[in-house]
């Protein structure tokens, strides 16, 4: 398919920018970007997808004058992998970053070192998580490693400080503090807005440790899921049942030391605590005391202590998120008082979906729907209000916001530019199918490598190395995933069709880890 912009670079026509196109036509400004990440922020938890759970105005705020992606997922579900893929626009195999043990190559092509080719400022700030220094932008400002929720510690330009108050706040002060005060007023920009949250433990800021006290969140049908024909389900290592732990994870690090859990997570859980002020801890305590105290009367065990602790994961993980969605609208706020909503895309998305309880789990990295998804919200002067329901992936923002910017898109980016979906045009040749592939085992949560492919109905899986396994999936009449009708009388024609597909995908993106067609 050969692009809008494409066309103008082919006839000779100057392109100052793509989004001059799009906005009205009496504005001739260049279109900024801020690019807005929060960390494990499931779509269950956005009340523009699902109103169950919590209400996020200022997210929805984006769906309401924006576009809602219906169908947005990820390449490889975990943090560092996710983030280089967004960078590149290329699948994990292809820009090196295939798990958290990795270091990101930073001389190679990312999307921001084009853009300050072409003029843009850009600036990365809040959480990175690549190990290597951030390149292509002309200021950062990164949590160093994971991030703390508390006096977190940041590296500016090189310098590491300190910074007190609590991370998801400072985080926006900084990214507004830029925007008003080190940018050059005269360019256009690209911010990186990355948030810690709601990244395990989920620690609330103490103005929200008494949000939603009385609720009392449902549980999921399949929490106690049996895993049955999942070898690799079975075999993960991040059930809220057995896993989640008490100290590290529910903060029940009593003053009596009497509750204890792994040694290595209750001893982090506890130097947590250690990282607040004084008032903070004062507001801490005058919340979870009375919660400790209550849990070490009740000697629960069994079934209530199981739905005790997804009550408890639940509580805290929407107050982290009520914290982004409060600064999201400052955000916003500032881009209204400062005249810049009028030629600035926002994005909202997370690096990749979560498990709110489904199949009794927390945390992410499987091919399946809760974790595979990820929210996708786009606010673009001019642009379509409303859904679009063609899957995109993360290796489509580079693209988008190169063409966004009136950048020519190098030809080795592998994800799709999707601004004319986002202009409300239908493309005739949009992709019909994605490819998966996760990388990192053995390690934390004890999700074995799988790659895979998934059509708007169905989904095929195969789990490789420490098991071997193929698994499919009927979407349409089994969502929740609970069915694998793999190796099923009358799945044969489905399942040597989605093989074909998949096989075709790894030529495509030239992964060199695929299974050879002519044997399955």
């Amino acid at each position: 398919m050969r692009t809008n912009l494409q066309r103008l670079y082919a006839t000779g026509t100057l392109v100052l920018g793509y989004a001059a196109q799009i906005i009205a036509q009496t504005s001739h400004k260049p279109m900024n970007i801020v690019y807005i990440m929060s960390d494990d922020h499931s779509y269950q938890t956005i009340s523009a997808y699902d109103k169950r759970f919590i209400e996020t105005p200022n997210i929805d705020w984006l769906a309401e004058h924006g576009t809602r992606f219906t169908n947005s997922f990820v390449a490889n579900s975990l943090s560092g992998p996710s983030r280089a893929c967004m960078l590149t626009g290329k699948h994990s195999h292809a820009n090196g970053f295939t798990d958290n043990t990795k270091t990101f190559d930073g001389s190679q092509q990312t999307y921001p070192k084009l853009l300050q080719k072409a003029g843009y400022q850009t600036a990365m700030i809040g959480k990175w998580h690549l190990t290597s220094d951030p390149t292509g932008f002309d200021y950062w400002d990164i949590l160093i490693g994971q991030g703390h929720y508390y006096s977190p510690d940041f590296k500016c330009n090189g310098t590491r400080v300190r910074r007190p108050g609590y991370v998801t706040n400072v985080v926006t002060d900084l990214a507004l503090d830029w925007l008003s005060n080190k940018r050059d007023k005269s360019k256009p920009f690209c911010l990186l807005l990355h948030h810690k949250a709601p990244h395990r433990v989920w620690s609330p800021d103490t103005c929200d440790l008494d949000l939603y006290n009385e609720k009392v969140y449902p549980l999921p049908n399949n929490f106690y899921d049996n895993y049955e024909g999942r070898l690799a389900a079975a075999k993960q290592e991040m059930s809220i049942i057995k896993d989640m732990d008490l100290v590290y994870d529910l903060k029940m690090a009593d003053k009596e030391n009497e509750i204890h859990s792994n040694p290595d997570l209750e001893a982090i859980g506890r130097m947590n605590y250690k990282r607040m002020t004084d008032s903070q801890r004062a507001q801490w305590d005058a919340h979870y005391d009375p919660i400790i105290k209550k849990f070490k009367e009740a000697g629960l065990s069994g079934k209530a202590l199981a739905e005790w602790k997804y009550q408890r994961y639940m509580h805290d993980y929407m107050r982290v998120i009520h914290s982004i969605d409060r600064n999201i609208g400052r955000v916003i706020k500032y881009l209204k008082e400062n005249n810049l909503l009028e030629n600035t895309m926002i994005v909202y998305t997370s690096d990749q979906g979560f498990y709110m309880g489904e199949h009794g789990w927390f945390d992410k990295r499987f091919m399946y729907e809760e974790s595979f998804r990820t929210p996708l919200l786009v606010y673009l002067p001019g642009g379509k209000h409303g859904d679009v329901d063609e899957m995109v992936q993360n290796i489509d923002y580079a693209p988008t916001i190169l063409e966004l910017a009136g950048v020519k898109i190098p030809s080795d980016i592998q994800g799709e530019s999707f601004l004319p979906l986002l202009e409300g045009k239908k493309v005739k040749d949009w992709r019909k199918s994605l490819y998966y592939h996760y990388y990192e085992y053995p390690a934390e949560h004890s999700v074995c490598k799988h790659y895979g492919v998934r059509t708007d109905r169905y989904s095929l899986i195969h789990f490789y190395d420490d098991v071997n396994a193929w698994e499919l999936y009927d979407l349409k009449n089994d969502p929740e995933q609970m069915h694998n009708i793999y190796g099923e009388k009358g799945t044969e024609k489905i399942t040597k069709k989605l093989k074909k597909e998949l096989h075709k995908l790894q030529n495509q993106y030239d992964d060199p880890i695929r299974f050879k067609l002519k044997d399955n």
